[in-house]
Parts: structure tokens; C-alpha cells; sequence
């Protein structure tokens, strides 16, 4: 394993949380996330669904997790289903957990094969009146329902149509937007690697390279140092595109003169970084681009003291929509006119800020939770700011990942972001 896994005491007290929350003769069951084949001999890289890694810390695939309090058989209450590791498979895969190493890593007692899951399920259904399953929910975002999830629902309401089915989302989800001391310590560790992630890409910038060169530097140095992969398709934009907010072709040739923003984080413990640095390819800022930048540093610093209990995204972005059209005005892109003439429902600045200040951050870069949840000490979400300038040629985002505190706790302090630290960093 790449990464040292959180204490099996984790998972037992996010498991006993739950059982808290649901109604009486209830069964909670989550599956794993599907192997998705590359071509006929491969499949592409697996990714635990984050719920049942919430609860379990199992990360692989083929994997049921059945809570059932009060069943009549103690060593019914809990179980655990792997993936059976026989010989064969070992041969051909590799390592896969044994009863006794899923019992170490989960806290769960009782853990049988796959195989054994629907003679189980048979007699798990019959002493429960309330069933609990997971479906991906998120209002900006219909999901198609291809998962394994979305399969596995099916087909218990077909077999089992007389149930009463209740959804997990609303239970789960806020509980995993408040982090643990352990949880915390997994996003630092993936942080401090995104970090030097940054140190060693910046150096190797130059005109005349390619982006996908500088995406090289950074995936060499995330791997180098313990993390799985990034935890998002990592944005290495020069020139223009750096003004097209989900850019992941990295293919261009950076020049001289262009800015290069780089968004890209680093996933340890199955925890993700997520970071946004802006720099000048030939290692000075011309006077517009320090000029854009520096509005951008400006609202940057004075928002990441706002991630306190109390606010929430919506608070967050109303704040840096103001200080944008202040910062805007003085830029010579927006007028006092355009504003006052503008459409409410499509701000003036819109044009040159189109994307929000904050998202959640945990087991998913994007993770749950809503823009009008009030914060709480320990969550974890992001602040990147960013002015986009597309007649220009300069897009400029700074990002940072941020821990709610009374007083807000940075996790990336150490990477550069002042003008002078970034030249400093580019000379050298």
C-alpha cells in the first residue's frame, strides 16, 4: 500500500455515527465502485466509491458492506464482503486483501467472500422492515445511472419490491463534510505533496516547452513522494487557454511571454489537494499581467480569513463578488456605468469571473456538500479566485485549500504566491 491507511477506530466511529442516524429495523448496505474495461485484457484505474471507503477503508473493488444493528445474530450486525483471494487471482492481479487484513483495516468482525453475499442478503432482508442505499446526489449535477450503485438499487427493489428504501445521502453527507484529526493529517499529507509538486514543476518552466513536459514534472515528483495519483485530470494552461476554466489538453507550447496556470493536486490516503498557481513562463510578469495578478492576490488574501464557523459559500461569494467588481473597475474592464446597468442575473464581472470561490474538499476534490451549509470547524474547502481575461490573452487563479477554524488554517502556507516569491522561483 502507497499510503499509511487511517486507524480501523475511524471507521468504527463513522460506522457507529451512522447506525445513529437511521430508524430502527433498518439495513444500510453500500457496494463498491465498478472496474471499468480499458480493452479486452485491462481495465481502467479503479477508484473506491468514497462512501464506502467513509466506512470501511476498504479500496478495492468487488466489495458490499452490510450494517444491520438490530439483527438477532450479533455477527450479522456488521459484515464485510470481499473479493475471495485465490491463488488464481493473486497470479494474475496481485494482492488482495485476506479476511484477517480487512478485519485489521475496517474494525469489522465479520468478513466473508463475495460469493456469500446473496444468501446473506436473503436473511438480512427478511429481519429489516427500512433499507438504506447511496446514490450520488448533487443538485448541479444529474448523474447517469450506469454505476454500480445505480445497478445494485435496481435490482435489491426488484427482488425485494415490498421494502421501505430511504436514501443514505442525507445522513452521510454532512458527517463527511466535518473532518477528523486523521482526516486533517491525510488532506496535510496531500496538500505538502501538491506542494512540492509546484517547487519542482515551476523550475523546469521555460519557453520553447511543452505543457505536457511541465504536467510530467508535476505527476514525477506526487508519485516520488507517496501519492496514488491526482486527484483530478490536472490543468496545464499557457497563453490563451489559460483563460478555459477546465482545460486538460495540456498539448500547447508554452512562449515566451505567456502566463502558465497550473490546477492540479495531489491524492494521498484516498484524500485529495487541489491547488491553482499562475506564473510567468519567462520567469518576469509584464506589467498587465502583474497588474491582473496582483487584483487576484488582493481578494486571495482577504477571503481565506473568512473561512470561519458561521459563513457559508454563498457568503463567501458574495464578498469576492463585490471586491471583483471593485478590483475590475480598477483593471479599466469593468465601468461604474456597466455596472449599475447590468443584468442580475448575469453580473457585469461575470464576463471576466464566471466560476464560484469555494467548493468542499475531503475524500473527492469537488466533495459533498451544499454552498448554503453553514461551516463548521473542520471543514475543508478551497478558495481560488481568478480574472479572466480572453481578449487578452491572461487568465490568472490562485488556490488554496483551507480548514473552517476561528481563525482559518491555510494547508498550503509554504507554496509561493506573492509576486517577488514567484520570480524568485522562476530564476531559480
Amino acid at each position: 500500500m502507497r499510503y499509511q491507511p487511517l486507524s480501523a477506530q475511524f471507521y468504527i466511529e463513522n460506522r457507529k455515527n451512522l447506525v445513529g442516524e437511521i430508524a430502527e429495523d433498518s439495513l444500510v448496505l453500500l457496494t463498491s465502485n465498478t472496474e471499468f474495461p480499458r480493452c479486452g485484457d485491462t481495465t481502467l484505474p479503479f477508484r473506491q466509491n468514497s462512501e464506502l471507503l467513509y466506512l470501511s477503508g476498504i479500496d478495492q473493488e468487488e466489495t458490499y458492506l452490510a450494517l444491520a444493528p438490530w439483527h438477532s445474530n450479533p455477527d450479522y450486525r456488521e459484515i464485510l464482503f470481499i473479493k475471495n483471494p485465490s491463488p488464481e487471482k493473486i497470479i494474475w492481479f496481485g494482492h488482495r486483501l485476506s479476511k484477517q487484513q480487512a478485519k485489521e483495516l475496517s474494525g469489522v468482525r465479520t468478513v466473508m467472500f463475495t460469493e456469500q453475499f446473496p444468501d446473506i442478503l436473503q436473511d438480512l432482508m427478511c429481519h429489516v422492515q427500512h433499507v438504506y442505499l447511496h446514490l450520488p446526489e448533487n443538485p448541479r449535477l444529474r448523474w447517469e445511472p450506469i454505476t454500480r450503485e445505480y445497478r445494485f438499487a435496481k435490482q435489491l427493489m426488484e427482488e425485494y419490491p415490498l421494502h421501505d428504501y430511504r436514501r443514505l445521502a442525507p445522513l452521510l453527507y454532512p458527517m463527511r463534510c466535518q473532518k477528523s484529526a486523521e482526516e486533517l493529517q491525510a488532506l496535510k499529507h496531500a496538500c505538502d505533496i501538491t506542494t512540492k509538486a509546484f517547487l519542482r514543476a515551476a523550475k523546469a518552466i521555460e519557453p520553447g516547452k511543452y505543457e505536457y513536459e511541465i504536467e510530467a514534472e508535476l505527476t514525477y515528483e506526487m508519485i516520488r513522494n507517496g501519492a496514488t495519483t491526482h486527484s483530478f485530470a490536472p490543468i496545464v494552461a499557457a497563453g490563451p487557454d489559460t483563460c478555459i476554466l477546465h482545460y486538460i489538453k495540456n498539448d500547447k507550447q508554452i512562449r515566451d511571454g505567456d502566463l502558465l496556470l497550473m490546477d492540479f493536486g495531489a491524492e494521498y490516503a484516498n484524500y485529495a489537494g487541489d491547488a491553482t498557481r499562475t506564473v510567468p513562463v519567462n520567469g518576469k510578469f509584464s506589467p498587465r499581467q502583474k497588474e491582473i495578478y496582483s487584483s487576484v492576490l488582493a481578494i486571495y488574501k482577504e477571503t481565506i480569513p473568512l473561512f470561519r464557523p458561521g459563513m457559508t459559500i454563498h457568503k463567501i461569494n458574495d464578498f469576492v463578488f463585490r471586491r471583483m467588481e471593485e478590483e475590475l473597475q480598477k483593471l479599466g474592464l469593468l465601468t461604474a456605468a456597466d455596472i449599475q446597468q447590468q443584468d442580475p442575473a448575469w453580473p457585469a464581472f461575470k464576463k471576466y469571473y464566471m466560476h464560484n470561490t469555494s467548493h468542499f474538499i475531503g475524500l473527492d476534490v469537488h466533495d459533498v456538500g451544499e454552498r448554503d451549509w453553514t461551516f463548521q470547524p473542520g471543514m475543508v474547502l478551497s478558495c481560488e479566485p481568478g480574472i479572466y481575461v480572453a481578449e487578452e490573452g491572461i487568465g490568472v487563479r490562485i488556490e488554496t485549500d483551507v480548514v473552517v477554524a476561528d481563525t482559518p488554517i491555510n494547508l498550503m502556507p509554504d507554496m509561493p504566491v506573492e509576486v517577488e516569491e514567484i520570480e524568485a522561483l522562476m530564476v531559480k
